[in-house]
């Protein structure tokens, strides 16, 4: 309690709580109860607090850590090389397992606190860098998407600096913590070392410098999904629907209801051109019909998107949103 009066005093807005399932490791019950009794004295000296906890385990389980009434849990299902969103855009998965997996967080999650805010994470410190996931003609495509699914998910969506650049970095952990690859310039202004024991990384993709310039860049396709994500609040806060029918193994259709208003987000989590058949499907009462609804695009090459009344074609690693 004295350390929160420390920081609370300094003006910070919340706390990130590392490895929160081992307070009392081996018991869940037991760092559940210790997180009611830290959520509960920390909002009532900060009421908007926000309260966000690392459990490095099994969605059942990190679940269970909702009914301590904090606002977050890192949601690790969807994480790293092996996690929901890489084992889609991948192939190892169907395009339904991304969409079926957001509607059962939300009943498991909500099941523990109504009022949750997931905490949707593609990689961290501790995890290699996603760009070293993909290899092949299509790696930076796939690069752009896998971003897309993470920043296109609800609740407080956290990116790794450096995953809007395609940074590269596995292996020790210092190497996971490469120095953010502002320019290629080493001695540069701004630029840092990086931690001691760090190997050479050397990036796949251009710097942040050459990146900003180019609009088919990594960096300019995370600025217009973050873009996205601010325009629409139904993306960060609306109740999740995994349309089945419209869906198959590489196209993936979700709509979020927000305060009455909808999105429709349609992806294409394949290397070819794909066609999603729309009929029957309504956002904001109207059935798809043409470009009418379309609102935002993330491309991931120059192929543009087609609309033939309810029939969307999609390029490879494609979203579309209709409201």
């Amino acid at each position: 309690e004295d350390i929160v009066d420390f920081w609370l005093a300094k003006g910070i807005d919340g706390f990130r709580l590392d490895a929160a399932k081992e307070y009392y490791s081996g018991t869940v019950d037991a760092n559940i109860d210790f997180l009611s009794w830290f959520n509960s004295m920390v909002k009532e000296k900060k009421e908007d607090a926000y309260i966000v906890a690392e459990v490095w385990t099994d969605m059942d389980t990190y679940a269970q850590y909702y009914g301590s009434g904090i606002d977050s849990v890192f949601d690790f299902d969807f994480a790293d090389s092996s996690g929901i969103i890489a084992s889609v855009v991948k192939g190892s998965k169907p395009a339904s397992g991304f969409g079926k997996a957001l509607q059962t967080l939300d009943e498991k999650f909500s099941g523990y606190n109504p009022d949750y805010i997931d905490a949707p994470f593609y990689t961290n410190h501790d995890l290699g860098r996603s760009a070293g996931y993909y290899s092949g003609k299509d790696s930076e495509r796939q690069t752009k998407i896998a971003g897309a699914m993470n920043l296109m998910m609800n609740g407080c969506c956290f990116l790794y600096y450096g995953e809007e650049l395609g940074m590269k970095g596995a292996g020790r952990d210092e190497n996971k913590r490469a120095p953010m690859y502002w320019s290629k310039d080493s001695q540069k202004e701004g630029m840092c070392d990086g931690p001691i024991d760090m190997e050479m990384v050397k990036m796949k993709y251009d710097s942040l410098e050459e990146q900003r310039e180019d609009k088919w860049s990594i960096y300019n396709y995370y600025k217009e999904a973050i873009r996205l994500r601010n325009v629409y609040p139904e993306i960060a806060r609306g109740k999740v629907s995994y349309i089945e029918g419209a869906s198959d193994d590489n196209i993936c259709v979700i709509k979020k209801v927000y305060e009455s208003s909808e999105v429709l987000l349609v992806m294409n989590v394949s290397k070819d051109e794909r066609k999603a058949d729309l009929s029957g499907v309504t956002v904001n009462g109207k059935e798809i019909d043409g470009a009418d609804s379309l609102e935002g695009l993330l491309l991931t090459g120059t192929e543009q998107i087609k609309m033939n009344g309810e029939e969307v074609t999609l390029p490879p690693y494609a979203v579309a949103l209709f409201h």
